[in-house]
């Protein structure tokens, strides 16, 4: 599957954004889909997962409650990550990526996806 992500853009603190991440094609909904996000001069790191058989999603500590992932538009095979009170430290290039697995202890890993989204960028002003 191929994946585009888009929706980032520059948003002052306390904003929203909501992130898609569109499919090449239906089978998307047997993945899980996930969203990582880089900030400059840091490793990639987990921000939400959300597996495809349960529809149960997961969050890092430092976005939960503010982040969450909004029922799929399975018609556009896209998901989505809605973003409310933005903070600063949220600025990063954040990429959406899909593998078949949906084991709890791998799915927060970035290498057990093989499939990503070229990234888009989201700055919060202070």
């Amino acid at each position: 599957v191929q994946l585009q992500a888009s929706g980032g853009g520059l948003v002052q603190a306390g904003g929203s954004l909501r992130l898609s991440c569109a499919a090449s094609d239906g089978t998307f909904r047997r993945y899980t889909m996930a969203w990582f996000r880089q900030a400059p001069g840091k490793e990639r790191e987990f921000v939400s997962v959300i597996r495809g058989s349960s529809n149960i999603p997961y969050y890092a500590e430092s976005v939960k409650g503010r982040f969450t992932i909004p029922r799929a538009n399975n018609a556009k095979n896209t998901v989505y990550l809605q973003m409310d009170s933005l903070k600063p430290e949220d600025t990063a290039v954040y990429y959406c990526a899909a593998t078949l697995t949906e084991i709890l202890s791998t799915i927060r890993k970035q290498t057990s996806y093989n499939h990503w989204g070229q990234g888009t960028q989201v700055t919060v002003s202070s």
